[in-house]
């Protein structure tokens, strides 16, 4: 079984011939193995590992060659994951699992739009769909779910499937996403759990997973983003309204940030917020467009700075993580991912060089005061 059609979109997304052929020689050996998640042969599999990936074939019945996000930056981003890495592949969310997320109406909507689509069709002016997309975005969801379950269970889980969702509003697509993953998956945990939190350092702030969750205090929602950047929310005074004042954490960095800035906000902010609150759960929308080779954001991260990262976020949650993909369009969106599974099953020392700008030094002034952090 194929992971995905050898759709390359453009010479910038396409990995080199022969890591394709180390790619597709990994899957065809794995990839027969891969069973329904929850069945008792898949806890077999991966039950000793610390460490496992979802990915989904269906992902590549979305698809638009000529947009950043297609099926070839999956497959770049898939060229990451470690040979010893189990795989799984997820089933479909349920319908009244994504309707705790979004409109019913909304999701009716979107279902008829995708089925009338004879090939390519468009939502806005950004989000594309295909006559598959709306069962696509379905196995989607079901794959964020079923990392934040893998977590529960005491395994690092990554999610690497598509369509993004951290822009998905409660009654609209938007920014390439159909469906809120990541927002699907921690409702679905909230009925098990009492707390969770989830930090997102894709480079555009998460408007529709910030909403979700934006008047309660079960979720810490924590972002940290390009500022002055789509969809030009998430500034510094959006802290939650109601029981949720105070539960959400925007951290707008200036275009050109470095792994210095992005160290100082986690160590100073995010590392402690979480300690804080000790949450049974934390999901990452791990969105790897702050790569400096991303053709759409600004910022300047290196592959092997996801490594501290991540590691720092393991040690705050004191338990695992589950993350779920959401942009990362770069050649070097793979290595990315190499380093975040590094980050994850791997101890060591977090060094990072450099000194925060002055801007990121006043921010995390402004959050620490606010938020009433040490």
């Amino acid at each position: 079984m194929k992971i995905m059609k050898n759709t390359w979109s453009s010479r910038a997304l396409q990995p080199g011939k022969e890591e394709y052929r180390d790619f597709k020689h990994k899957t065809d050996i794995l990839l027969p193995k891969i069973v329904p998640y929850r069945t008792e042969q898949a806890m077999r599999t991966i039950g000793m590992g610390r460490c496992c990936a979802i990915i989904d074939p269906i992902c590549a019945d979305h698809d638009n060659p000529s947009h950043p996000e297609c099926n070839a930056r999956l497959v770049n981003a898939c060229l990451g994951i470690p040979q010893d890495i189990a795989l799984l592949e997820p089933e479909p969310a349920l319908r009244e699992d994504v309707e705790r997320v979004h409109d019913p109406c909304y999701l009716s909507w979107l279902e008829q739009r995708c089925a009338a689509t004879a090939t390519l069709g468009w939502l806005d002016s950004d989000t594309y769909i295909t006559r598959s997309s709306f069962d696509v975005a379905l196995h989607a969801a079901g794959a964020a779910i079923a990392a934040v379950e893998r977590s529960l269970e005491g395994e690092h889980c990554f999610a690497l499937v598509r369509p993004p969702g951290h822009h998905a509003e409660f009654d609209r697509a938007m920014g390439f996403c159909l469906i809120n993953n990541v927002a699907v998956a921690a409702k679905k945990a909230l009925e098990h759990v009492d707390t969770l939190a989830i930090v997102d350092w894709d480079a555009h702030h998460g408007n529709g997973t910030q909403n979700s969750f934006y008047g309660t205090d079960r979720v810490l929602y924590c972002s940290v983003h390009q500022e002055h950047f789509f969809p030009y929310s998430g500034t510094v005074d959006e802290v939650g309204v109601g029981d949720g004042k105070g539960y959400t954490i925007n951290a707008p960095l200036q275009a050109g940030s470095t792994i210095a800035d992005y160290q100082f906000v986690f160590s100073d902010i995010f590392v402690p917020s979480i300690e804080r609150f000790s949450p049974d759960v934390m999901i990452v929308s791990a969105g790897q467009d702050i790569l400096f080779d991303d053709p759409i954001g600004r910022m300047r991260i290196r592959p092997q700075d996801f490594e501290p990262l991540t590691r720092m976020l393991v040690r705050a949650a004191r338990a695992p993580l589950a993350l779920v993909l959401e942009g990362g369009y770069s050649p070097s969106h793979g290595s990315a991912v190499h380093h975040i599974f590094a980050g994850l099953t791997s101890d060591g020392k977090v060094n990072v060089p450099g000194i925060p700008s002055e801007r990121t030094q006043k921010i995390v002034s402004w959050l620490k005061s606010e938020h009433r952090l040490p």
